[in-house]
């Protein structure tokens, strides 16, 4: 798995940023998903190694214009490219207004199956292989955060030792995979879970909405491995940046220090900061939780 930052700049694009989109590469497939979908989202997917067509699920943290100004763009030339697949986006109460009435609006439409659902706080989905759940953020609207659970991967079968035992080879062998009981032929019974090596654990993404501090951000971000988090104004501007519902970069890193996250990974800046300021922002996290990096456009982070 890997993140692709589509854009990490807060309230407007600059020259040197786009505003918020980041993509979550599931699979050597191509499988993502996308969490925001700010204003010329679709052009930043055509700059990158990202596939539109391999879309599958969008999650919106909030409805302020950075974070959902790109999805109509981005639905409608969908359906222009001729991609069949069917979309899911997930977000807020006024999300489903928002796009159906964008889309009603410019005389738009979907060629392919699209699902908005409106979310609360709590599980979002789990479709087996990944959980998705919804924290609420401190912002000045209704927002949320998305923490990513992958489940467990089964340990490998001993194919070795069942074939010693007179196992033979067939479908159940899937199902021996999956812990299961089979029955034989000659009426053994065989428990898959006695054959199966040490499961490797899932890997924890957590990717923070905007907010200022709150205290449901420890619960989002325990033990993640990746934690994706705003770091709209530097740590003497805590009080404007507090009071706008956001975190500066001292306050996001006390969370992934205080959560037990492994990495950090610093975004959503405010426009008035260039390229030549990253390394005082970057200094200021570290200061506070050493394993930070600071996003930037088209970066690619591995999982």
């Amino acid at each position: 798995m890997h993140l692709t930052f589509l854009g990490t700049g807060a309230g407007a694009p600059s020259l040197q940023r786009n505003v918020t989109a980041i993509a979550l590469t599931l699979s050597k497939r191509g499988d993502t998903w996308l969490f925001d979908c700010g204003e010329a989202t679709q052009h930043q997917f055509m700059r990158s190694a990202l596939r539109p067509g391999k879309l599958e699920k969008i999650f919106i943290t909030h409805l302020h214009g950075d974070h959902i100004f790109g999805l109509p763009g981005l639905l409608t030339s969908r359906s222009m490219a001729g991609m069949p697949d069917p979309l899911t986006i997930y977000g807020p109460k006024g999300l489903k207004a928002f796009v159906e009435n964008a889309l009603s609006l410019s005389s738009s439409w979907t060629t392919y199956p699209l699902e908005i659902i409106e979310i609360e706080a709590g599980l979002v989905l789990d479709n087996g292989e990944f959980r998705v759940i919804a924290y609420p953020m401190n912002h000045v609207v209704e927002c949320y955060g998305y923490r990513i659970e992958q489940h467990d991967k089964p340990g490998f079968l001993d194919a070795a030792r069942l074939k010693a035992e007179g196992v033979p080879r067939g479908p159940w062998y899937q199902d021996l995979k999956q812990g299961k009981v089979i029955r034989l032929e000659d009426g053994r019974e065989i428990n898959g879970a006695d054959y199966l090596g040490p499961a490797t654990p899932g890997k924890v993404l957590a990717i923070f909405g905007d907010t200022a501090p709150t205290d449901t951000a420890l619960a989002l971000a325990a033990n993640a491995d990746v934690m994706v988090h705003e770091t709209t104004l530097e740590a003497a501007m805590a009080e404007k940046a507090n009071g706008r519902g956001h975190s500066t970069t001292v306050q996001a890193a006390a969370v992934a220090q205080q959560a037990g996250a492994r990495r950090m990974i610093a975004t959503h800046f405010s426009s008035r900061y260039l390229s030549a300021d990253r390394e005082k922002l970057l200094a200021e996290c570290q200061s506070v939780f050493a394993a930070t990096e600071l996003a930037h456009d088209f970066a690619v982070i591995e999982i």
